[in-house]
């Protein structure tokens, strides 16, 4: 049988647009071996014309502006707003996304991204084969560039994201809740705790405190380490500083008081998520999600205002977690952890009621039913 070609659209405008390409990439290899071709394309730097190409290098340096985005992200949602925009670019965009569909055929396309949904289904246009998924990666604060009832489905993380697209005018049968997709190797039952923490050289009897800022180790992370070092606290302190070559040099070089290990880059999270007793990390969706397979309390303390504002109110509802802007708030939550095992089970136990592990294989499901596959 002729492998079916799926086509993933995406951008480097933040991390989570490609990591949730790259993990439903694995599950549909994992759930259909040999029956799929798969291909990544980022769509504003291949393809969006001048000076839209530069978004994935200008993304990094915009979101150090946080209340202008704030702004911008609010300035811009609501359905009547949405498609003021998508008109202004319709005519060169939809060029663009003409000639991106022309040299990546395929029979399903499935975007990660919300500001190629309403392009791409233009560049399509109406009488089309190809298959269009929109996978929403936002839990709760989505924007309304996400939803384009022209769609052939839209996968929602959340119910909050399913009943903003039904408000936004969403035929209720095309969009599914399915959880965020993240990498498999996040998706594994609970390991031993004990061996974990044996392989990893961790303290058995210690709470261990994980303190992440993402890849590229974003967020108050040497502001709130110090914090919990000079708190007095009984734990040990795992802080991973991603990418961020300056500040682990600056966290190597501390005298620290507490135990603690600082790692850049490392493929060890997942295990170090199962082998903690509570996360430090910013609102990132895919963090969260992360954290939430693997039962692990969470202390978010910071956001990107706009899209992730409704991730903390996710935490906060579903009472996975806590929102702790500043250093001293974190100590007082983990002091609060530290004297109060019960309330830490408590967390950890509906961070499992949440959790949806299975949610990049659903997605492999979906479309793997749009390209005409038995499932």
């Amino acid at each position: 049988m002729k492998k079916k070609r799926i086509l993933l659209l995406f951008s480097d405008t933040g991390g989570g647009h490609r990591s949730a390409a790259e993990a439903i990439i694995e599950a549909l290899h994992l759930e259909y071996p040999g029956m799929f071709t798969t291909e990544m394309v980022d769509f504003f730097k291949d393809y969006a014309p001048a000076p839209f190409n530069k978004m994935p290098d200008l993304y990094p340096q915009l979101v150090k502006a946080p209340q202008l985005w704030q702004a911008g992200f609010y300035a811009t949602d609501g359905r009547a707003r949405a498609r003021v925009i998508t008109s202004a670019f319709r005519p060169y965009a939809t060029r663009a996304a003409r000639k991106l569909l022309s040299e990546h055929p395929s029979d399903v396309i499935v975007t990660t991204h919300l500001a190629v949904n309403s392009i791409g289904l233009w560049a399509l246009g109406k009488n089309r084969e190809r298959r269009f998924v929109s996978v929403v990666t936002d839990p709760v604060t989505t924007h309304a560039l996400w939803f384009d009832k022209r769609a052939d489905l839209i996968l929602v993380p959340t119910e909050y994201a399913r009943e903003r697209a039904i408000d936004y005018h969403m035929p209720p049968e095309i969009v599914h809740v399915v959880g965020q997709p993240v990498a498999d190797r996040y998706c594994a039952p609970p390991a031993d705790r004990r061996m974990l923490r044996e392989k990893l050289g961790w303290p058995q009897k210690k709470i261990i405190v994980a303190l992440v800022g993402g890849g590229d180790g974003m967020g108050p992370i040497e502001q709130t380490a110090r914090a919990i070092d000079e708190s007095g606290l009984n734990v040990a302190l795992v802080i991973v500083a991603g990418r961020n070559d300056t500040l682990k040099k600056k966290l190597d070089e501390r005298a620290w008081t507490i135990r603690t290990e600082i790692h850049g880059f490392t493929r060890d999270l997942p295990d170090f998520f199962r082998a903690a007793d509570a996360l430090i990390t910013k609102a990132g969706p895919g963090t969260i999600a992360e954290a939430l397979n693997a039962g692990l309390p969470i202390i978010l303390n910071a956001k990107l205002p706009g899209q992730e504002d409704g991730n903390v109110t996710y935490v906060q509802r579903e009472q996975v977690g806590v929102w702790a802007p500043t250093p001293q708030r974190v100590v007082q939550t983990l002091t609060r952890w530290v004297t109060d095992p019960a309330e830490r089970r408590r967390i950890a136990a509906n961070c499992r009621r949440v959790a949806r592990p299975d949610a990049a294989r659903r997605i492999a499901r979906f479309i793997a039913e749009q390209a005409g596959i038995r499932v």
